[in-house]
């Protein structure tokens, strides 16, 4: 009896040691897999050889353009300053090897799109960025106040994505793949008092990504909005930054989307 006691309990004691054991590998795998995972390349370039930004002279497009580049995709620059265009252009050349191409243009006019269509002509387009936007007033404003800037808004934060996005779409829908990363704000979960264009514009991002995922899921394409907070700007520059915001897009897109 006492024999079979003592086998009762060395056998638990192992099962019991096998269960931790277990659970150990798979917390150093979650560690290991956090701060030591490479992204997948190739899940990004299977998209397409190039990847179109907006707003890319700074903030976080600058940021987007800079890790999709050592990523190992050629990206579009697309913004309004050419000076900076130029200036991130040559960085991003310089330090990833990627091909780089700049486009020149300002989303708070409507005519600009045929422009765009035409420097576009011709690339594989994999990914886009819709990245572009604008505060109507950076200080709290009431929507009577600031009617000199109403247009520019909806043309810059809602004109754009609509436009850039039909752009690109359809080249996407016949190569049955791609991605369309729209970037909202949290401001878009619930309405904001005097800021009210932009929390509004910002919801329209939110809505019109989850409605046509719904329509292009099944040919392949992925379509999300990204709702970021407030980022100070020194973050913009952080390399550390770049990877972690690119780093939990792309697992996050491996997670949640069905790519066929």
């Amino acid at each position: 009896m006492g024999a079979a006691l003592e086998h009762l309990f060395i056998s638990v004691g192992m099962l019991v040691c096998l269960v931790y054991l277990v659970k150990w590998v798979r917390f150093s795998k979650c560690i290991y897999l956090h701060f030591w995972k490479v992204l997948p390349r190739s899940f990004l370039k299977s998209m397409g050889q190039w990847a179109v930004i907006t707003g890319a002279g700074d903030g976080i497009g600058k940021a987007y353009s800079f890790e999709l580049a050592r990523q190992g995709l050629n990206v579009v620059l697309i913004s309004r300053t050419l000076e900076k265009l130029q200036a991130v252009a040559m960085e991003i050349e310089s330090t990833t090897g990627s091909s780089v191409r700049i486009i020149q243009a300002d989303f708070t006019k409507d005519d600009i799109y045929g422009y765009i269509e035409e420097k576009l002509k011709g690339l594989e387009i994999g990914i886009l960025v819709n990245n572009v936007g604008m505060l109507p007033s950076l200080l709290p404003s009431h929507f009577l106040d600031t009617p000199h800037v109403i247009q520019s808004v909806i043309h810059c934060n809602i004109t754009s994505v609509v436009k850039m996005t039909q752009l690109l779409l359809r080249h996407m829908e016949s190569r049955r793949k791609g991605l369309i990363l729209n970037i909202s704000s949290g401001v878009a979960l619930f309405p904001w008092p005097l800021y009210s264009m932009y929390s509004a514009s910002k919801a329209f991002m939110c809505t019109f990504s989850k409605a046509l995922q719904a329509e292009y899921k099944a040919k392949g394409i992925i379509i999300q909005a990204s709702l970021l907070g407030l980022v100070p700007s020194w973050a913009f520059y952080s390399s550390a930054f770049k990877k972690l915001l690119l780093t939990h897009y792309t697992n996050y897109l491996k997670r949640n989307a069905s790519i066929g």
